[in-house]
């Protein structure tokens, strides 16, 4: 079985949790910091351009993820509601395991 790509699955959990946000923190290939907002099985760069195109993923296969934040929807950046901060990718994959994705 082929796994789907990270930023596939953080996508689809958004759509099954919508009362959640997910803020991912990378780097990208070539080394710039990024922060990547997902909600309802959308992702949007708050540093970067993010494209149109929902086909082209916003987090790049080559990305490091350092962090992942769940927090409560809706988001209000002046007041973020964290349910959780900080997990690390194979944090974050087990969660996503148990709910088959």
């Amino acid at each position: 079985m082929m796994l789907k790509p990270i930023s596939l699955r953080l996508e689809q959990y958004t759509l099954q949790r919508k009362q959640e946000v997910l803020m991912v923190h990378l780097e990208t290939a070539a080394g710039e910091p990024d922060t990547v907002v997902i909600f309802a099985g959308f992702s949007s760069s708050l540093v970067m351009p993010t494209a149109f195109d929902p086909d082209i993923p916003v987090i790049a296969a080559d990305s490091t993820i350092h962090s992942i934040d769940r927090l409560a929807s809706p988001y209000n950046p002046s007041n973020p509601q964290y349910l959780e901060s900080g997990l690390s990718l194979p944090e974050m994959i087990k969660i996503l395991e148990t709910m088959n994705l």
